[in-house]
């Protein structure tokens, strides 16, 4: 089964760090692009602007702000 992590738009090296340990990453630029995500990776300044901290998802939501790379997709793996 194919997980689906959705990233804010901006977050270029978590897409690519998600990409290359096989995750499928679709970008997220609006609230209904978090529709059909196992996962959404956003900045903090992002979640309540996006409509993405209110239940537009059951999938969990994860702040990236301060974070590397590298975390967030241990953060990831630690959520599926």
């Amino acid at each position: 089964m194919t997980v689906i992590i959705g990233v804010e738009e901006a977050l270029t090296n978590v897409q690519e760090a998600l990409r290359d340990k096989g995750y499928e990453v679709k970008t997220i630029k609006n609230e209904q692009d978090v529709q059909g995500c196992d996962c959404c990776v956003v900045t903090g300044s992002e979640m309540n602007a996006m409509g993405i901290n209110d239940t537009m998802t059951k999938a969990p939501v994860i702040d990236a702000k301060g974070m590397p790379a590298e975390d967030i997709v241990k953060e990831v793996a630690s959520r599926m």
